[in-house]
């Protein structure tokens, strides 16, 4: 088996991406967890650029690091001066990393027309560079900036700076594809001419995505030879991003059959990781993300729901548990049968091979749906879909009416008020709330309500709420869509309901209530179990 490194750059490359911007708190959090996943190197900054990065490297000193090399970054000399006389090398002595990463240039374009310096002193800034860094004891990776369309415009001078960084004692050696255009076939023959001339030392690749490639040129670079990974987790970066190393780790692991210091047990934290640092990175994290988003093992359509309740290969690439993540079936109406009888075993309701309950189960879902209802992330209000055409639905409370007002006030602010009325048990029960907003109020008054008669909802908080219009070309007449997202205080379960209308109140009344009747009923499931 294939010995491959993984290293990232999360924080440094990963912190060019639009909108991204790491605290120095952020930075030892996604430290501490890349190295809890045997991350083998992580590129903590550039110490030369910003005081940020400094007071980083300066704290990560106290961090006892299991498993992770720490990485500082940063570039060769400038042209016409000595390495012991540039503050950037200097600076990357300074914080006295165990490895230090550098970027030469490649390109001959760059070399002339940026640098402004000629071809030979740019080898020489490799060469002197690297050997600054290896006579003062670090381990030197050298990033080959741009060289891959270096190699195109001009292989001869693109191959010359590797040799230039190998005279200087490079530990290894870094193919990138910095603007992230080049064709994975391309790079599968650069990888495959660099490995015939360098044998006896590592070679790394690191991609960019601005043609939609990095994942598969990385890997494609693997399987020419190259042994040494760099990308970033969630392939934040400048631009499209980096290499994605949430989808290339479990692909050099479970389809290439490559040894990583990640083991199988460690890959069951992958979508744990993945979600961790987009958290942390306060960015919005994409659930259609291979292995690691909730939409990655969901299954909707009822044939596809049916196949894979028989045979789960049938419709997934692997087992998600390997990745840490779970299968979802989804509710819609394009659901069969088959998703009906998955979310009831889910919820543990026993459909008593009934068949009729679950066509009018089923049928239900798709008129609302028609309505402008949508079950997708509302799997409590389809549970009591489920049960209701069972007839094994309680009849906790009925409503009679509700009102709520909003009352601006010329001193500022407003104040919301809401009044329910419903029938327990053939009595009638008024109760009033006070809120933010007029579902706020609403809920609040809903409870109060109820409280006394089902104590288990004080445990049910309300944890989300997202309003969107369907049609939205009739303007105020438009109908809107709510899904409320619930949640129990003691159990951390956590549920989602939908309702539709063209009243905003309404549709927010039925998300609401079946919110409430769901929350009561698990408590009281949970209970007896």
């Amino acid at each position: 088996m294939k010995k491959i490194t993984i290293y990232d750059t999360t924080l440094r490359d990963g912190s060019q991406g639009e909108g991204i911007s790491f605290s120095l708190d952020d930075k030892l959090k996604i430290l501490r967890c890349l190295d809890e996943f045997k991350i083998d190197y992580v590129e903590g900054g550039w110490p030369g650029s910003n005081p940020k990065d400094v007071a980083f490297f300066n704290a990560a000193r106290g961090e006892k690091l299991q498993h992770a090399r720490l990485a500082a970054f940063g570039s060769t000399r400038r042209p016409g001066t000595r390495p012991q006389e540039d503050a950037n090398l200097k600076a990357l002595i300074a914080v006295e990393t165990p490895v230090v990463t550098i970027f030469g240039k490649s390109w001959k374009l760059h070399v002339t027309e940026v640098f402004r310096t000629t071809l030979e002193e740019n080898l020489n800034m490799i060469e002197s560079s690297v050997a600054y860094l290896r006579s003062h004891g670090r381990e030197a990776i050298y990033d080959a900036e741009h060289f891959f369309d270096g190699y195109k415009s001009d292989p001869d001078y693109a191959l010359a700076t590797l040799d230039a960084a190998v005279r200087g004692g490079a530990d290894c050696l870094v193919l990138c594809d910095t603007n992230g255009g080049t064709l994975t076939t391309e790079i599968e023959e650069i990888v495959a001419k660099v490995l015939e001339r360098f044998r006896d030392i590592p070679i790394g690749i690191h991609t960019h995505n601005d043609g939609g490639l990095a994942v598969a040129n990385s890997l494609a670079a693997v399987s020419r030879g190259a042994t040494h990974v760099q990308g970033t987790v969630n392939g934040l970066g400048e631009r499209c991003g980096n290499a994605d190393l949430i989808p290339i780790i479990p692909n050099l692991i479970l389809k290439m059959g490559c040894a990583l210091s990640i083991d199988r047990d460690t890959l069951r934290s992958l979508t744990h990781v993945a979600r961790y640092v987009s958290a942390v990175a306060n960015h919005n994290f994409p659930e259609s993300h291979p292995y690691v988003g909730r939409m990655a093992f969901a299954h909707k359509g009822g044939v596809h729901v049916n196949s894979v309740m028989k045979v789960t290969q049938t419709y997934e690439h692997l087992d998600p548990e390997l990745v840490g993540n779970s299968r979802r079936i989804l509710i819609s109406e394009l659901s069969g049968k088959s998703n009906i009888k998955y979310l009831a075993e889910e919820q543990e309701i026993d459909l008593e091979n009934n068949q009729e309950a679950i066509q009018r189960a089923l049928n239900e879902i798709k008129q609302h749906e028609n309505q402008g209802f949508v079950y997708e992330g509302a799997e409590a209000s389809s549970t009591l879909i489920i049960l209701k055409a069972l007839g094994k639905l309680p009849e906790l409370f009925d409503l009679v009416n509700y009102r709520a007002v909003v009352d601006h006030r010329v001193s500022g602010g407003t104040l919301s008020e809401a009044t329910v009325k419903i029938c327990v048990k053939g009595e009638e029960h008024l109760a009033a709330g006070e809120g933010n907003g007029p579902v706020d109020a609403l809920d609040a008054a809903l409870r109060n309500a109820i409280k006394r008669f089902f104590p288990e909802v004080e445990t049910v908080r309300l944890s989300d709420y997202k309003v969107r219009v369907i049609d939205a070309d009739e303007g105020t007449h438009a109908k809107v869509r709510v899904m409320i997202e619930s949640s129990d205080a003691e159990s951390g379960e956590a549920w989602g309901t939908v309702g539709a209308s063209e009243n905003i109140i309404e549709a927010s009344w039925l998300a609401l209530r079946d919110a409430i009747v769901y929350g009561i009923l698990r408590k009281r499931q949970r209970a007896t179990a």
